[in-house]
């Protein structure tokens, strides 16, 4: 059923692409798509948007799962972030006068995959404030980003062409921030197979790691008051509550590592854009 809905939906995706590329007046232009400078700024915002609302959705999951973080601890992980957000669009702005879009974009896009490779350092014990600095870094290339990318692709569209290039600008982040959510949701329980598969290849009788981890912690709940059968029934259960800890914060790590690729992607994608005249009136406004 899930494959005929996938066939159903490829099927009315390229019947519509087809539809509107035969229409004089499309409701959806996407010729735009085809021009360089058009196609590099929405590829730029499909990724910014996959960083953003993935990380949104990941982060929070991860520290309420695995660290035991309360909801509204975990949102105040976020929180902090959006300061910065606010504090640096001012800045942004500024900059976009006297600086070309496009190295904007590719310092958003840098400062974007830092802040991913940054959460590849997580363990189980990661401290409130490596969390929040995180989403801290990544607040900082935020408009770096947002705003350079909508001022690049204006640049030599018509101005009957504007709308068409704003609402394909916001279906790109819309579109990003779904396509990450799914992508980083299928990574994680692939890489969670993944390393499950490798990590219980050491769980065996014959291991001597295991059977030295299962004797000590045997030890230690008999410390506590268990009985022999009882003391060692919770020795495994405890390695096996251990070894998912771990798989699980591997599958995470493997996550952040693929957000950092898509970040570090966009800067090559920036660099390509055209430079623009700064000198000229702002366009689609």
């Amino acid at each position: 059923m899930i494959t005929a809905f996938a066939l159903a939906s490829a099927f009315c995706l390229i019947a519509l692409v087809v539809w509107e590329l035969l229409q004089e007046d499309p409701i959806i232009d996407i010729r735009l798509l085809g021009q360089r400078q058009f196609g590099a700024c929405f590829i730029a915002m499909l990724g910014t948007g996959a960083i953003v609302i993935a990380t949104t959705q990941i982060l929070p999951q991860l520290l309420q799962a695995e660290l035991g973080y309360t909801a509204l601890l975990a949102g105040l992980v976020l929180s902090p972030a959006g300061l910065i957000t606010m504090a640096m669009m001012p800045v942004t702005g500024k900059l976009i006068g006297s600086v070309q879009p496009k190295y904007l974009i590719a310092a958003g896009g840098a400062i974007a995959a830092l802040s991913m490779w940054h959460l590849t350092g997580i363990t189980g014990d990661i401290s409130y404030g490596y969390a929040t600095m995180s989403r801290i870094y990544l607040a900082f290339g935020l408009p770096l980003l947002f705003l350079p990318i909508m001022t690049a692709s204006y640049d030599g569209l018509l101005p009957k062409q504007t709308n068409q290039a704003s609402a394909l600008i916001n279906v790109a982040r819309n579109l990003g921030g779904s396509m990450g959510v799914a992508l980083v949701q299928t990574v994680l329980a692939q890489r969670q197979q993944f390393h499950q598969s490798r990590l219980v290849e050491h769980i065996a009788p014959s291991d001597l790691g295991y059977q030295q981890t299962i004797e000590s912690m045997t030890r230690f709940f008999k410390a506590q008051g268990s009985n022999a059968a009882d003391a060692s029934g919770q020795a495994i259960a405890w390695v096996g509550q251990t070894l998912q800890h771990q798989v699980d914060l591997l599958a995470y790590i493997d996550v952040f590592w693929t957000l950092a690729v898509i970040g570090a992607i966009m800067v090559p994608v920036a660099l390509s854009l055209r430079s623009i005249d700064l000198s000229a009136p702002s366009r689609g406004h």
